[in-house]
C-alpha cells in the first residue's frame, strides 16, 4: 500500500507546478484511528504501534462505530504522567451529532517512545490505553524477557504443591508480538497466562519473545523443584470488619459495608463465603454492602486448599435510614436581673441540642455577629450593653439546624441610677427670619456607661417615636419637638425641646444652620 501511495505521490509531483509545491502543506506519513461506541469502559478500537513522524490522529465516535445513544467521548493524550511522551497535544471531543458526524481529526508529530491516552469525560476513567512509537528505522534489537517463580516454599526453597511461573516481555521499538514458553522440553507454546506447575519433581521452564519486526530474544530458562505439600490440618483464620457512617448509637446510616479477610499459612485460602440474615451461603469476592434498614447478622467462613473449614464468624450491626432532619437546638439565658429584666453584672447563655437520627456532632455559637465558635461550656457575657447570641448545631449526617438567637442586656453590678446623656439638634437651610425653608432635619445621639437602650422624639405633642436615623420634617408651620434617651437600666434622660418654623422656599438668600435643642 505504501508503494502504491508513493507512486501516486510521484505522479502528483510531476503534474503540480513548482510554485505550488513550494507552498503545499506536509502530508502525514501515517493515520492512527481510534473508535468508540456505547461503552464507558473501553475504546472500540485503538492502535498499539506507530512510527515516529507526522501523523494524522482520527477519533470517530458515531453510529457507524456503535454509538447509538449520542454519548460523548474524548480522545485525550496524557501530558503529565511520568514515563510517557508529553509532546503531542491531542484532546478530541466527538459524538454522533457534533456536526462532523462524530469524526474528528488533527495532525501531530510523534516521537519515539510511549504515549498514554484516555477519555476525559467524568465516569469514563477506565477508557485508557497506550501505544509505542518506534523511530521508523529497522528494529534489530530483540525484546527483553524475564520470568519469576512464585508459590509457598519450604526451608530449602522448594515449592510446596505447586509453583507459578510468570513471564514478562517488553520491546521499546517495534513492540512485543508474541511470548512463548516450554515446560520440561515438551515444545514451545504461546504464553497467555502464568504457568502453574503442580507435578512433583524438578522442572525447567524455557521462555522467549518475538517483536513486531521479527527479532527473537535469546531463550532463557528458570529451574525449580516442586515437592509434596505437608498435610494441612489447620483451618484458615478469617475476620470481618464493618464500616460506614454511624450515628451516636453506633447504627449505620443508609449502608453498612462488611469486608471479610482470610489467611492460611498452610495450603492457602481456597474460598471465602458469607451468609446474610440466615440466607444461603454465597461466595465472597468483594465487600458486602447492606442497605436494608434493620438489624443484621452476617456469618462468614473460609476453606483452605486442604479442605479445612474455619469456624463461622459473626458480624452483628444495625442499618437505619439516612438522617435528613437537622438537630433541634435551644438556648437559655440565666443570671441576676433588675426590675427591667436586664442582667446585672453578667448573663450566662446555655445552648442545648438534640438529634434523634444520627446524633449531634457539633454545636456552635456567635456573639454579637462575631465568628462562629465551638460551644463546649455555657457562655458568660459580662460586657455592659445589649447582646445577641446566635447558635446552631450539626448532626453526624451533616444536617445543620437553622440559626437561633438569644437577645439580652447586661447592666453594671451595684445598680445604675444615672440617666443617659442625650443631645439633639436641627439642621437645614434658613431664611433671614431664621425659618427653615422646605424642611428641617432632626439629629440625636446619646451615651451611657451601662449602654443606651433607645432614643425617642415627640413632634408637636404627639406620641414618642423611636429615633434610629436623622429624621426630616417637611410640614410647613411652627413646630415643637422633644428628644429623650433611655439606658439599659431603665433610666430616662430629661427631655430636650425646641421650637422651629418651616416655610416654603422663596428667592431670598438662604443660610445653612445647626440649631441645638435645650
Amino acid at each position: 500500500m505504501r508503494r502504491v501511495l508513493a507512486g501516486l505521490t510521484a505522479v502528483l509531483v510531476m503534474l503540480v507546478p513548482q510554485s505550488a509545491l513550494a507552498s503545499a502543506p506536509a502530508v502525514a506519513d501515517q493515520v492512527l484511528t481510534w473508535t468508540a461506541g456505547n461503552s464507558v469502559t473501553a475504546y472500540t478500537t485503538a492502535p498499539t504501534q506507530a512510527v515516529a513522524g507526522l501523523t494524522t490522529i482520527v477519533f470517530e465516535n458515531s453510529e457507524a462505530t456503535g454509538n447509538t445513544t449520542d454519548m460523548s467521548h474524548t480522545l485525550t493524550f496524557d501530558r503529565s504522567t511520568p514515563g510517557y511522551n508529553h509532546d503531542a497535544d491531542v484532546n478530541l471531543l466527538a459524538y454522533p451529532d457534533d456536526g462532523s458526524n462524530g469524526r474528528q481529526s488533527l495532525e501531530v508529530t510523534l516521537t519515539p517512545g510511549k504515549y498514554r491516552y484516555f477519555c476525559a469525560i467524568p465516569g469514563h476513567g477506565t477508557m485508557v490505553g497506550e501505544f509505542i512509537v518506534s523511530d521508523g528505522g529497522d528494529d534489530t534489537t530483540p525484546p527483553t524477557v524475564t520470568a519469576a517463580v512464585s508459590g509457598p516454599q519450604n526451608a530449602d526453597g522448594h515449592y510446596l504443591g505447586q509453583a507459578t511461573v510468570t513471564v514478562t516481555a517488553a520491546d521499546a521499538q517495534s513492540g512485543v508480538a508474541s511470548v512463548e514458553y516450554e515446560l520440561d522440553d515438551t515444545g514451545f507454546k504461546p504464553y497467555a497466562a502464568p504457568v502453574v506447575v503442580s507435578a512433583i519433581g524438578d522442572h525447567t521452564v524455557q521462555y522467549r519473545a518475538t517483536d513486531n519486526d521479527g527479532n527473537v530474544s535469546p531463550t532463557k530458562s528458570v529451574a525449580f523443584r516442586v515437592v509434596e505439600r505437608p498435610a494441612d490440618t489447620t483451618p484458615p483464620t478469617v475476620t470481618a470488619a464493618v464500616t460506614g457512617q454511624q450515628d451516636a448509637d453506633g447504627n449505620y446510616l443508609g449502608t453498612a459495608r462488611v469486608t471479610v479477610t482470610a489467611t492460611d499459612a498452610g495450603s492457602g485460602v481456597k474460598t471465602i463465603e458469607y451468609q446474610l440474615d440466615g440466607g444461603t451461603w454465597t461466595p465472597y469476592t468483594v465487600p458486602v454492602d447492606v442497605n436494608t434498614p434493620g438489624m443484621h447478622m452476617l456469618h462468614y467462613r473460609a476453606t483452605d486448599n486442604a479442605g479445612n473449614v474455619s469456624p463461622e464468624g459473626m458480624a452483628h450491626f444495625t442499618v437505619v435510614e439516612q438522617d435528613s432532619t437537622p438537630p433541634a437546638v435551644t438556648a437559655a439565658v440565666t443570671g441576676a436581673k433588675d426590675a427591667n429584666g436586664n442582667y446585672v453584672g453578667k448573663a450566662t447563655v446555655t445552648v442545648t441540642a438534640t438529634d434523634s437520627g444520627s446524633g449531634v456532632k457539633t454545636v456552635e455559637y456567635q456573639l454579637d455577629g462575631g465568628a462562629w465558635t465551638a460551644y463546649t461550656v455555657p457562655i458568660e457575657v459580662a460586657t455592659n450593653g445589649a447582646h445577641t447570641v446566635g447558635y446552631r448545631a450539626t448532626d453526624n449526617a451533616g444536617n445543620v439546624s437553622a440559626v437561633g438567637t438569644a437577645t439580652f442586656t447586661v447592666v453594671p453590678a451595684g445598680g445604675d441610677s444615672t440617666p443617659p446623656a442625650v443631645s439633639g439638634w436641627l439642621t437645614g437651610n434658613q431664611n433671614a427670619r431664621w425659618e427653615y425653608v422646605d424642611r428641617a432635619t432632626l439629629n440625636a445621639s446619646a451615651t451611657d456607661a451601662g449602654g443606651v437602650r433607645s432614643i425617642e422624639y415627640a413632634l408637636d405633642g404627639g406620641a414618642w417615636t423611636a429615633y434610629t436615623a436623622p429624621t426630616p420634617i417637611t410640614t410647613a408651620g411652627t413646630h415643637t419637638i422633644k428628644v429623650r434617651a433611655t439606658d439599659n437600666a431603665g433610666n430616662v434622660s430629661a427631655d430636650l425641646s425646641g421650637t422651629f418654623t418651616i416655610v416654603k422656599a422663596t428667592s431670598k438668600q438662604l443660610h445653612s444652620v445647626r440649631q441645638a435643642l435645650h
